[in-house]
């Protein structure tokens, strides 16, 4: 068998067999199969019999193909039979699908490698003489051949078997990816904590074998990765906690490798070219790489037994407060979080002493949310001592007290446990309350880097714009929450910021917030939207003078959003992302102009009197780090609309 069609048969392409991994093998741009037009719209078993109808085709073996859609019906459809409506899914950046690029990549690479040696091996061969027929087998020129040779799948090992596992490289979900140490096969496990260059002792607890990978609980390193240095480690939890993934690295290699997530993503999830997609600029770090976290959700279990419908059971001793483990579900106790802030440790060792005495009148478990909280004081005119305010119940009883670099004021922080308490907290000069369990961003010291960041690039560059060009005098905020882009940018924007959110409450907090920073409603108002009807609300502005800011959840935005978005056609848009996976997805709808590609929705060429859509270029991608030690990102994209 030549090395070409080794290479077709070889693990990477035939052996994945869920959806996911049909789309991360087969949803390429450069993809060679004419009938995948995006790997979403079909089930795993339809992608692989069109695969291997394909395959078979290419090489001569099928002439009959496989007819793609609903199957032929005979018969006439029964009187009540309801039409059957069909369900395509986007890809949605998860973890496991994140995790499925990165292990195929990793397959292919070792398997061309494979390919290589043995094809190095077959011209040795071929410069042998002839030799007779063996029965069951013909004789060729150099070499025998007939019994086809057939890749076998690895045996499994029992669950529970510790092995010696060589990390080969890291995942963008923060897993190392490695193989068993001595072993020829090309298994891959999935082992957390680890760094390449690692030689681990791994245990195996879970296989994935349509995937060709398992996954394996790090017990120790027998061998450490330059990479690795153990001292930087701050947390007695690292390695069995599932917050943090990176303590070991350098900072500065943490950093590289979220710059290598982005480019990862853009690769795997945006289905454009790559001539499409600009160079990714390096990972702006956060001026805290530990006590950064703002807030914190430690979690405890019901006591035993005590789940069971009209059971109430009273906890017998304090159960382990604090997160899962990587790869169990039971909480772990944790007494202490090195990268919360100051006043959010306190508050956790506040909650657990408070729970020490009342855990018997809790019968099931609950989540327990810790907040910071600041208090501003500014500096006395006359020169004299600020005094400790009064501030509202805390679990503290002595709040943090941060003074500014220049004492022009003091800051008074406090931990919050009330979910519908309000928290305070700065920016700059800017002031934001919300909600204590609401969604806000978790890390304040990157806030400001980041809000200016935004501020700098929101507008095009001067010499970018072409001659008679409108300038840009309107900002909408979509996802606008309480307010973070529509208040901090507004100065920018003379024709007013405009912030819209499908939430009323977190409407009416911006509004809130629009107050406390002096902001009336020329300079910045908020709208609330129903999300079909999201633009209607600024059909009057100039789509020419206005810039879209995009901070949407983790699964991204929907398809009737980007169509409202195209069709109303802003000359620039920034995407701010939390999902860099999902934020890709959307990114390569916009440049190409078009949903259907990706949401499986049929495109329909705009008829007479609808809208047509814009699409957009991409100007620059950049990662911004929120979460030190940990292997998530933050990513910003900047979109230009193309004009023809």
């Amino acid at each position: 068998m030549s090395a070409t069609v080794r290479l077709l048969f070889s693990r990477s392409f035939i052996k994945p067999t869920t959806s996911a991994s049909i789309r991360s093998q087969l949803a390429s741009p450069n993809n060679k199969f004419s009938w995948v037009r995006s790997a979403s719209h079909y089930t795993a078993s339809t992608l692989k019999a069109n695969f291997d109808n394909e395959f078979h085709k290419d090489n001569g073996f099928h002439k009959h193909p496989i007819k793609m859609g609903k199957r032929q019906f005979n018969g006439k459809p029964g009187k009540f039979r309801k039409k059957q409506k069909k369900v395509v899914v986007a890809s949605e950046g998860s973890p496991e699908e994140v995790l499925l690029h990165d292990i195929n990549a990793l397959l292919e690479t070792l398997t061309v490698a494979d390919v290589a040696d043995e094809g190095a091996t077959e011209a040795q061969a071929e410069a042998k003489p002839e030799v007779e027929k063996v029965e069951g087998e013909e004789k060729v020129e150099g070499k025998t051949e007939g019994k086809e040779e057939a890749e076998t799948k690895p045996e499994l090992l029992a669950q529970g078997t510790e092995i010696e596992a060589e990390v080969l490289s890291l995942s963008s979900t923060g897993d190392g990816l490695a193989k068993q140490k001595g072993s020829d096969s090309n298994h891959i496990y999935v082992v957390p904590f680890t760094v390449p260059g690692d030689v681990v002792k791994a245990r195996v607890y879970r296989h994935v074998p349509q995937d060709g990978y398992s996954h394996a609980d790090f017990l120790e390193v027998l061998t450490p990765s330059p990479l690795r240095d153990d001292s930087r480690i701050q947390c007695k939890y690292f390695a069995k906690c599932s917050g943090c993934q990176f303590q070991m690295l350098d900072y500065s290699e943490q950093l590289k490798h979220k710059r290598s997530i982005v480019v990862k993503a853009y690769k795997n999830f945006s289905n454009l070219s790559p001539e499409l997609v600009p160079e990714v600029l390096d990972t702006i770090g956060s001026p805290l790489q530990y006590g950064y976290r703002t807030k914190l959700t430690p979690h405890f279990d019901g006591p035993p037994g005590g789940n069971r419908r009209g059971f109430k059971k009273p906890m017998e001793e304090m159960p382990p407060i604090g997160f899962t483990p990587k790869g169990l579900r039971k909480v772990m106790d944790i007494e202490d979080c090195p990268i919360a802030t100051d006043a959010v440790r306190a508050g956790l060792k506040a909650e657990r002493e408070r729970m020490s005495k009342e855990f018997a009148s809790y019968t099931r478990g609950a989540t327990i949310l810790l907040r910071e909280s600041t208090k501003r004081v500014p500096k006395p005119a006359d020169g004299s001592e600020i005094a400790v305010p009064d501030l509202k119940p805390g679990v503290l009883s002595t709040p943090i007290i941060t003074p500014a670099a220049d004492g022009s004021y003091t800051d008074f922080k406090t931990c919050i446990t009330d979910n519908n308490a309000t928290s305070t907290e700065y920016i700059d000069s800017f002031i934001f309350q919300n909600p204590a369990g609401s969604f806000f961003q978790n890390n304040n010291s990157i806030l400001s880097p980041f809000t200016d960041h935004i501020r700098q690039h929101i507008l095009p560059p001067a010499n970018s714009l072409p001659e008679g060009a409108k300038p840009i005098k309107n900002l909408i905020d979509a996802y606008s929450g309480s307010g973070l882009f529509t208040i901090t940018q507004s100065s920018l924007f003379p024709g007013g910021s405009i912030g819209i959110d499908i939430a009323d409450k977190s409407i009416d907090f911006a509004r809130r917030n629009a107050r406390l920073n002096g902001l009336d409603e020329s300079q910045c108002k908020f709208i609330a939207a129903d999300a079909p009807k999201l633009f209607e609300s600024v059909a009057g502005l100039d789509a020419d003078e206005t810039v879209v800011v995009l901070d949407p959840p983790r699964k991204g935005c929907d398809a009737s959003f980007l169509r409202q978005l195209m069709q109303f056609a802003p000359r620039r848009v920034v995407y701010v992302s939390c999902n860099v996976h999902t934020q890709a997805r959307d990114v390569g709808v916009l440049v190409r102009g078009r949903v259907g590609d990706t949401f499986g929705e049929a495109f329909v060429d705009p008829t007479e009197g609808e809208k047509k859509m814009s699409r957009y270029v991409i100007e620059s991608i950049r990662g911004f780090d929120f979460f030190p030690q940990t292997g998530h990102v933050e990513g910003v994209a900047i979109l230009n609309r193309v004009d023809e």
